[in-house]
């Protein structure tokens, strides 16, 4: 996946429009439209861009690319499903029969 997919996908990942990643990193809609586009960007352009998505840019060397997609498959498998209430079971607290 082209640098340009992942901006857009993560952008979607996390429910926000062009505008609102514009905003947060203070470049016009149009601006951050053409890093999606497949524009040309300066480095720092990508770093803010980044930043206002909640990622960091990396360089991975070639040869430990397939490991860090590995690491990277592993984690989304061995996570809870969405629909998990993080809160269950918590406070310990169940309620008995009685409602106490």
């Amino acid at each position: 996946m082209s640098l340009h997919e992942q901006l857009k996908t993560r952008r979607r990942a996390l429910s926000l429009t062009q505008q609102q990643v514009a905003m947060r990193v203070g470049m016009t809609r149009q601006q951050y439209q053409r890093l999606e586009a497949g524009g040309n960007p300066r480095l720092d352009t990508l770093n803010q861009a980044a930043d206002g998505l909640n990622a960091r840019l990396m360089l991975i060397p070639i040869e430990k690319w397939h490991a860090v997609l590995a690491l990277l498959d592993e984690g989304l498998s061995s996570r809870p499903p969405l629909d998990v209430d993080p809160w269950q079971g918590l406070l310990d607290d169940e309620e008995d029969d009685n409602g106490q």
